[in-house]
């Protein structure tokens, strides 16, 4: 079952005002558990916000707890940090930077005290909005989507294999259908299991919002529409507000019907109008 939060705030800047519209969906798909975690704060009136994601492990033990562990770590670090609407990039930076780690440690705990957790481990995506600017941290397979003048594309690195098989097609090594159906494709490079982390995307400066963009920080559920699809929605409903544009996006997913379909979870933004 699809549920929905939605958080709709002005921003006031002198004679000017804009607004970040926000709504949150997650859903099972065909799964029987949920292993998606998704946490959202953008209180009225305020000029931050945040958006965590984590996708516990498929496969392993316990990637459910992993995820709200990872999720609720994040978050609540990144709460009691402090920061506010003057800190500077190299603030927001270090303490998501330190958050992760948080998270990182707190799974290496839990896995130490209790043995049928061994193994768990979570993707991270968490999305921290500061006026006009975009901070981002993530580790693992979970996207950060804009669009922006009907364009979409993929902010964030993508810590699985589906990079280097999608080069595979560009070199003329494999054709699409093939690596769409890669058995490899959706292996992890990085993720938060408690122990070294190879990659983390953490940019050193903040991306600049422009009215009209429309962000999505999700889950790779999401992914099982194109992102030939999920901008075809997105540019299609940018003048709706989020919360309909989120249930188009469900809608689509749903429709697919997929056998497969993994949970899904993600967060749709709209900045500025």
């Amino acid at each position: 079952m699809v549920q929905f939060e939605k958080v709709k705030r002005p921003k006031t800047r002198g004679q000017s005002a804009t607004q970040l519209d926000i709504a949150t969906v997650i859903d099972p798909g065909k799964r029987e558990y949920q292993e998606d975690a998704i946490l959202m704060d953008c209180p009225v009136g305020s000029d931050i916000g945040i958006v965590v994601v984590s996708d516990g492990m498929g496969g392993h033990a316990a990637g459910d707890i992993a995820s709200k562990i990872v999720s609720t770590e994040v978050f609540n670090y990144w709460k009691f940090s402090g920061l506010n609407c003057l800190s500077s990039d190299a603030e927001v930076r270090e303490c998501l930077m330190k958050a992760a780690e948080v998270a990182n440690g707190c799974l290496r705990e839990v896995a130490s005290r209790y043995s049928e957790t061994r193994g768990m481990g979570a993707t991270l995506l968490v999305l921290v909005l500061i006026e006009s600017r975009a901070f981002w941290l993530s580790i693992g397979d979970s996207p950060l989507y804009r669009l922006r003048d009907g364009e979409l594309c993929q902010m964030n690195e993508d810590h699985s294999m589906a990079p280097q098989i999608d080069m595979m097609v560009k070199l003329g090594i494999l054709d699409q259908q093939s690596a769409y159906e890669h058995p490899d494709r959706n292996t992890l490079t990085s993720v938060i299991m408690g122990g070294n982390i190879p990659k983390t995307d953490c940019p050193e400066h903040a991306s600049h919002l422009e009215p009209g963009d429309i962000l999505i920080a999700a889950s790779d559920g999401l992914q099982f529409l194109s992102e030939e699809r999920i901008q075809s929605i997105l540019a299609g409903n940018r003048s709706h507000q989020s919360e309909a544009i989120a249930g188009r996006l469900a809608k689509a997913l749903k429709d697919l019907d997929s056998p497969d379909q993994d949970n899904f979870a993600f967060s749709v933004i709209k900045f500025g109008g």
